[in-house]
């Protein structure tokens, strides 16, 4: 974006900021409030742009209502002369002194940092990476306080902590001995949580009744019974948990496929709370991959939609159930109280299915189903990014490690209000379950399509305290405007995962609620978390990672398996230590050993667990995810991935929406041939492929290494993506081998 930016913010002029779109009345007090605001920072010390963005954003001169393009003026203008290489990624969140300790974790470093870490902790902030380090070294340390600080309830204590006498179990025996049910712990009240019977446990809005009240259902309803009025629907977790028991066997799996809406989550905790196995399947696929995942699992039943309601159209699901499998179906209707399907002659309605418990003399009252904390309680599958999906078992260590580390990292806590669009097929649908139950927050859920305005008028009508995203959604709200007016100023800090950030739509996301955190997430299904995020103890930086994840220790090491130094700048592929609560040690589909630790280097003598991206740690200690090591490509003898091109392309030209980088050979060998495909904002304009490539050229060569040399651009509508939006670039590298193979540009 240095086409936005003057080479300091004293050189920002008032025509500039009216050129950024401020009307003529307003450039002239927004450039003397801007100027006297930057004139009064620190600008003597070594972090003097960041001392001046600092004061800039505490001050509130940028306002969420200002053109976008003044917020990139300012930003790129006090950052200008930042360099990159020299500094790392540069701040734009800083933590302060004060409010760290009012955190979770800086409560807890605060009351134990002096006892485990004696004269060397000073405070939270100062302090973090030292505890951090301390928490991975020692985790039978870290992990029996954390627990306490969220809502599980053992039936039987543990005997132990953390054994790793068993070598065959590389992740160690976690709280061996303990029994629960996870699902009752998230409906039961927690009084050192404030966590009450009438605390708000989540609230929701139906697509297209975006001026109708919020609704609102608490921890008591949502355990007991609750009244959807718009839908005379009665929802009952423990209802649904009696109609379950007349119809399947404990142990049985039970699939979901359905959007995440309430009733999905009522069926979801209602499973675990009855002894159950969810088999978690997202809502997009097609009838083949519901009948593989369906068939990997053995689930014995189904719990779908006959519709799903998304962007004020209507598709088919049920209808894809009964193509991919012949598992007796439960149905639930879209709208109303009947389904609008024919169901085949073994599947039931929704209502039908609740009807099941007419003759119970209780049916509102149910025995939990305790076991052994490493039972498995819900199955998953990876997203296929490198090849056939894996399905994943949860054992109920799983969300202990997924609310803990939201805990931790993005402070969720009683008072919250928690919304990330998702599903309960992918790995966030879950964690966002137990990470706001288990924190005593409050889960929003969005019953539609999060791309339009309708989804951010229910952000800000709810009063979300914290918004999850991903990267491609973040780039339509900002290229389509949608949520101009709209006020998210409540939401403290928002979340992204998925796909790798770009720092401009990041500028534009926090600008929305006055520069709050983006608490970067990056980890996997099998891992329950993530291995590295940010963190509200330490300074932010747009498309970036502060930390690995409390307890987590990770080593980068080159091609060769040798392990930089851990205050090395490096790229390089990431390898963990395997003692990891939460992480799987199996896989239903797979060799669990082969997949995670075949061929991985060994480092004070501990064998590494595979993860396979490609990182980067910069100067200043953060992180950059680089994509897969499968998406590395050697360019002229250099190795680099796809995401860091794909990074610069994308700021190359206004009409660009997205790229993709890949590298593909000659079939007659020689060296590898980048190609950048582009998909554009505009898709009826003719473009010069040429000149594309020439821009694109000239972004790389300045920005990343002026030996790379772009072969090829192709202009394409939209990529291939898995059903949880990650670019297949192995996808695009095939397509592109079939294409080009007769022609003399291969």
């Amino acid at each position: 974006m240095a086409g936005k930016a003057k080479g300091s913010v004293w050189e920002i002029s008032v025509d500039d900021v009216a050129a950024a779109g401020l009307p003529a009345d307003e450039a002239a007090a927004f450039h003397t409030a801007l100027h006297r605001v930057a004139a009064a920072a620190d600008s003597s010390s070594e972090r003097a742009e960041a001392a001046v963005w600092e004061a800039v954003a505490a001050a509130r001169v940028l306002r969420p209502e200002h053109p976008h393009a003044l917020h990139q003026l300012v930003y790129y203008s006090v950052y200008a002369r930042w360099d990159l290489a020299s500094r790392g990624p540069p701040p734009y969140w800083f933590p302060s002194p004060t409010l760290c300790k009012q955190t979770n974790l800086g409560k807890l470093m605060e009351i134990y940092g002096p006892k485990l870490l004696g004269s060397l902790y000073q405070d939270p902030i100062t302090s973090f990476s030292l505890f951090q380090r301390f928490s991975a070294q020692h985790p039978e340390m870290y992990w029996p306080i954390v627990v306490k600080e969220i809502s599980v309830q053992f039936q039987q204590a543990p005997n132990s902590i953390l054994d790793t006498s068993d070598k065959q179990k590389d992740g160690g025996t976690w709280f061996e001995g303990a029994m629960l049910n996870i699902a009752e712990c998230c409906l039961l009240p927690a009084q050192f949580q404030n966590k009450t019977d009438d605390s708000v446990a989540i609230v929701w809005r139906d697509e297209g009744f975006d001026n109708s009240p919020i609704n609102y259902v608490s921890l008591r309803e949502l355990r007991n019974q609750w009244i959807v009025e718009d839908h005379s629907l009665c929802m009952i977790s423990r209802l649904v948990a009696n109609a379950l028991d007349t119809m399947f066997t404990k142990g049985d799996a039970i699939a979901i496929d359905m959007p995440m809406t309430c009733t999905a989550v009522i069926i979801y905790l209602a499973i675990i709370l009855a002894g159950y196995v969810v088999v978690s399947i997202a809502d997009s696929f097609a009838a083949k991959e519901i009948g593989s995942r369906l068939k990997v699992s053995k689930a014995k039943g189904i719990f779908t939609q006959d519709y799903i309601i998304r962007g004020g159209r209507k598709f088919p699901l049920y209808s894809r159930v009964v193509a991919g499998t012949s598992c007796k179906a439960i149905v639930i209707p879209a709208l109303g109280k009947d389904v609008r399907v024919q169901l085949r002659n073994d599947d039931l309605s929704w209502k039908d299915f609740l009807s099941r418990t007419a003759g119970l003399k209780r049916p509102y009252s149910y025995a939990s189903v305790y076991q052994p904390v490493e039972h498995v309680t819900n199955i998953l599958f990876s997203s296929g990014t490198t090849g056939d999906p894996k399905a994943i078992p949860w054992t109920q260590l799983s969300p202990i490690r997924s609310a803990a580390d939201s805990w931790a990292h993005t402070d969720s806590k009683p008072g919250d209000i928690f919304c990330w669009p998702t599903n309960l097929g992918w790995v966030v649908g879950p964690t966002m379950v137990y990470s706001c139950l288990l924190n005593g927050a409050t889960l929003a859920l969005y019953h539609g399509s999060p791309l339009g305005r309708g989804f951010g008028k229910f952000i800000q009508d709810a009063g979300v305290t914290m918004l999850g995203t991903v990267p491609s959604l973040v780039k339509t709200w900002k290229s389509s405007n949608c949520m101009e007016g709209l006020d998210w100023t409540r939401i403290r800090l928002f979340g992204s995962t998925g796909e790798a950030s770009d720092v401009d739509d990041d500028l534009w996301l926090s600008s929305r609620a006055f520069y709050k955190p983006i608490i970067e997430c990056c980890g996997g299904t099998e891992l329950a978390s993530s291995y590295i995020m940010g963190s509200l103890l330490q300074p932010q930086a747009f498309g970036a990672f502060s930390t690995p994840t409390m307890s987590t220790d990770l080593v980068i090491f080159d091609e060769r398996g040798t392990p930089f130094p851990n205050d090395q700048p490096c790229v390089g592929e990431m390898g963990l230590f395997p003692i990891y609560l939460g992480a799987t040690d199996r896989l239903l589909n797979a060799d669990h050993k082969k997949v995670y630790f075949d061929g991985m280097p060994t480092y004070r003598g501990i064998k590494l667990r595979r993860h396979g991206d490609i990182i980067q740690r910069t100067v200043g200690g953060y992180y950059i995810v680089h994509g897969r090591a499968d998406d590395t490509m050697n360019l002229g003898g250099i190795k680099t991935s796809s995401v860091e091109i794909e990074r610069v392309c994308n700021n190359a030209d206004e009409n660009v929406l997205e790229t993709a980088a890949v590298s593909i050979k000659s079939s007659t060998g020689g060296p590898e041939q980048l190609v950048v495909l582009a998909a554009l904002k505009n898709r009826s304009v003719e473009f010069d492929t040429n000149m594309l490539r020439i821009k694109f050229q000239k972004v790389i060569q300045n920005n990343l290494n002026p030996l790379f040399k772009v072969s090829f651009v192709k202009v394409v509508p939209e990529f291939p993506r898995t059903a949880s939006n990650k670019l297949m670039r192995r996808v695009l590298r095939e397509q592109l081998k079939k294409e080009l193979s007769t022609s003399s540009k291969l």
